[in-house]
Parts: C-alpha cells; structure tokens; sequence
C-alpha cells in the first residue's frame, strides 16, 4: 500500500477515483463505504482517504454519519425531480444565451459532435445494457456543445455539476430502458431545433429529453 500520506497530489488522484466510481456505480447508492474496504481497494493511506470523502460528503456524492462512518449517497425521486428541474431552468438559459452568440464555429462544433454521437453505439454489447465510455464522452460533448456559445464560465460550470450528479440516475435509466428507448432520435431532434434556429422548440424538446430519462425510473 502507498503511503499516500507524505504526497498530497495522492489526496486529488483517490478524490477523482472515487469519485468515478461512485458515478459509475461501483459504490451502489447506500453502499457503506468501508475505510478498510477502500484503502485496499486503491492501495491509499487513511489520510487522504478521509480528505477525499470530505470532499465527497460536500458535493452530495457522499454521506457522513458519526456513528456509522461514510456511506455512497442513496437516490430519490426527490433528488432526481430537483435535479432535472433546475438543469431545465440552467440549461434553458444558457441555450438563450447561446442562440443570441450563436456563430458558424459554434454551429461547425455542434455538427461535429452530433455525428461522433450518432456513430458510437450505446452499449458495448448489442444484446443487452453495458456501459461504452466512448458513447459516455461522445455524449456528454455534445450535451456541452449545445450549451457552449453562452460564453459564461459560471453558469456552464453549474450545469457541469447538475450533468454529474444526473449521471447516477441515467445510468440506472439506462439499465431499464436499453432497446426501449430510442437516444439517438431525440438528441437528432435537440440538434436539428438549434440548427433551424428554433429555440423554442428546441428548449422543450430538452425539457422532455430529461423529463423521459426520470420516468423510467418510476416504471
């Protein structure tokens, strides 16, 4: 095991690990966190462990119980209707915003990233529901595209962490609605909206986008 105790760089490296897989679901939501489980886990000290679960505990992705240590976050329909609401609020915005920037590089990278997302298939496996990290990046670039031309560094920084912490859910989502769900067509129709300058349009096409993601996990 390191001894990740003298090389505080060590503190940032487990934070983003664990922070991976806790959105990936390797840590299950309500899953205990273990010290000993995790130090041998990813061979790290209990110091930076600790700080790296703090921070954790401070962005949702992790509870702390005095009594019961470090858990990973359970999931909530309430958690998952506040989430979705506000990133329909931001990302709204920032799409107004973007159409009033808008410009033929904006619209170029937009073209672009729709077409490696349409080319990467979904799951790695054709027959059933395996995460493909490709199709994960290819994703969230376009999502990102969309909403790049509002030129504010604040407010795409807000709708990063709204995009993080609805991952856990789309990733449970997905699980359920593999070959029930067409993706593709409806970031095709997000994308073709924007394109014909239609933001209305585009904005509840968006809105649904989401609002369909959170519904399947009611079914």
């Amino acid at each position: 095991m390191l001894d990740a105790d003298t090389a505080p760089s060590m503190t940032v490296q487990i934070y983003e690990r664990l922070r991976t897989d806790l959105l990936d679901g390797l840590w299950p939501p309500g899953k205990k966190l273990l010290m000993q489980r995790l130090r041998e886990h990813y061979g790290i000290g209990a110091s930076p462990l600790r700080e790296a679960l703090s921070r954790l505990v401070a962005e949702g992705l992790v509870v702390h119980n005095d009594q019961r240590g470090f858990s990973a976050a359970a999931v909530s329909p309430a958690e998952l209707e506040d989430i979705v609401r506000n990133r329909i609020a931001l990302e709204s915005l920032a799409l107004e915003q973007g159409m009033a920037n808008r410009s033929p590089e904006w619209e170029e990278s937009l073209v672009i990233a729709f077409h490696r997302l349409s080319r990467t298939p979904r799951s790695v496996d054709a027959d059933s529901y395996e995460e493909n990290p490709v199709w994960e990046q290819q994703h969230r670039a376009f999502h990102f595209a969309l909403l790049s031309a509002c030129r504010s560094p604040l407010l795409m920084g807000f709708c990063e962490q709204l995009y993080d912490r609805a991952y856990r859910y789309r990733q449970l989502a997905a699980r359920k609605a593999y070959k029930r769900r067409n993706e593709l067509e409806e970031h095709r129709a997000i994308f073709e909206a924007i394109l014909a300058g239609d933001l209305e349009t585009a904005k509840r096409l968006l809105a649904e986008h989401y609002r369909h993601t959170a519904s399947l996990l009611d079914q």
